[in-house]
């Protein structure tokens, strides 16, 4: 679809909604993935000054998540512009893309629609090395050390002080101490950049529903690929859940469907298929900011070569450059 088709789409949720959109589309592509990061703040400024200011407006999200420290900026910037900030989400919504959910008034969801837990897993120069790969480390997610303790004490009965030692001990003789230090920061971190989140709505929160909420979204859900469906996120959870009516739903999932068949996200990505004899260049848009005023995509672009001395046919992706830039 055309991007003259696509605004076509955007601008009927926006009288729908009596909002201004923003679209925020990261790529999951295999090989060429993008996330929620710090450079994408530029990128909303651009789009929300041509705004100016708003009565409402609605993030059309699609991300399977990124950096979480992203978020809290992103949702501050947002209500420079608005009193009332509102997320659609039409399916994918995770991790990092759920914390930007919990800072809005409202969460729009399809009935494909699917958040995620926020407990990220985390990676510095003490983790544990990758066996496979020895320049790489494994990553630590907060939530399988807070389960092991927990696992120790509930289920194997070690209730002593000196029992709850040897337990935390064999951690420590597979996990560097710095590391399960970081992993302790980043889940406080993650805690309470929930809970300012939520304290961002226009209508304030009561403390135990919030703490209700962050504790759904890190210590009970029980696994980090849980997906949260639009009933559970209301029902259970408690999170501001609005369902579409007949006439916006299938008006977002017609834009999902747009930007992952613009964007190839159901297929990864193939050097091969883009080589031009022994050695080309290349150029991949994997990600979107997008509203009537403009256009930026994420792209990706290098050099593909052919090695045939390694094994026959095998190409080389050198990526030279990546980054934001505007289409429109």
């Amino acid at each position: 679809m055309a991007r003259e088709q696509r605004i076509e789409l955007i601008r009927k949720i926006s009288e729908l909604r009596g909002s201004a959109v923003l679209c925020y589309i990261t790529g999951d592509r295999e090989n060429v993935n993008t996330r929620i990061a710090p450079d994408v703040t530029p990128v909303f400024f651009r789009h929300l000054e041509m705004f100016g200011e708003c009565p409402q407006i609605d993030l059309f999200l699609y991300t399977r998540g990124g950096d979480v420290l992203t978020p809290w900026r992103l949702v501050h910037l947002i209500r420079e512009y608005t009193t009332r900030f509102c997320v659609l989400v039409p399916f994918r919504c995770y991790s990092a893309g759920t914390l930007l959910c919990l800072g809005a008034d409202e969460i729009v969801m399809c009935k494909m629609a699917e958040l995620g837990p926020i407990d990220p897993s985390v990676v510095n120069a003490f983790n544990p090395q990758d066996q496979n790969n020895p320049a790489a480390r494994i990553p630590v997610n907060i939530e399988d050390v807070y389960s092991y303790l927990a696992l120790a004490g509930e289920k194997a009965g070690v209730c002593s002080n000196d029992q709850q030692v040897k337990a935390f001990t064999l951690l420590v003789e597979r996990i560097h101490p710095l590391a399960l230090g970081n992993v302790h920061r980043n889940y406080m971190l993650i805690r309470s950049l929930a809970k300012k989140l939520l304290a961002m709505r226009r209508q304030p929160l009561r403390e135990g529903r919030i703490e209700h909420i962050v504790d759904n979204l890190t210590e009970k859900l029980y696994a980090h690929n849980h997906m949260i469906s639009r009933r559970e996120a209301a029902e259970e959870i408690n999170l501001a859940v609005v369902i579409p009516d007949i006439r916006l739903e299938p008006l977002m999932w017609s834009l999902y469907q747009d930007y992952a068949g613009e964007l190839l996200l159901t297929e990864p990505f193939n050097p091969t298929e883009h080589l031009q004899g022994a050695r080309s260049e290349f150029e991949v848009t994997s990600g979107y900011v997008e509203s009537l005023h403009g256009t930026d995509g994420f792209v990706f672009s290098g050099v593909l070569e052919r090695h045939d001395y390694t094994e026959a046919g095998q190409v080389k992706v050198n990526i030279m450059k990546q980054g934001w830039r505007t289409k429109n």
